[in-house]
């Protein structure tokens, strides 16, 4: 078994608490999902987001789903880079897996797919 880093980003469309706690929701039940892992294997979420979502702490959200409780959360703010993307919430989940860093599947939601089109869903 090895530890694998798992990435995904999402966009919102305002600064406001519910957008940015639904979007990490949607964002993380996706990369869960599509990898097909638990709670119960994640080592830790690095979480981040643009300067210009500073409204709600995403692990908010995460803490508040059923079995998360436990898996420990850490949020930070992107280096503000001039034309970056705005409005994003990026992920890096470390889980163990058996899996190979080719088989695992990253997500890239909404906004976020212009970061990685290769790896985004069509």
């Amino acid at each position: 078994m090895s530890v694998r880093g798992v990435r995904g980003a999402i966009t919102v469309d305002v600064n406001e608490e519910q957008p940015i706690l639904s979007a990490t929701i949607d964002l993380l039940n996706e990369i869960v999902t599509d990898n097909g892992i638990t709670p119960e294997d994640i080592c830790s979420v690095f979480i981040t987001v643009t300067g210009d979502l500073d409204s709600t702490f995403p692990a908010r959200a995460i803490r508040k789903m059923g079995g998360w409780e436990l898996v420990p959360l850490m949020c930070s703010v992107e280096i503000p880079v001039k034309g970056s993307l705005e409005k994003c919430i990026r992920l890096m989940v470390h889980v163990n897996t058996d899996k190979s860093q080719a088989e695992i599947k990253h997500v890239y939601l909404g906004g976020a797919q212009a970061l990685r089109p290769d790896l985004s869903k069509a």
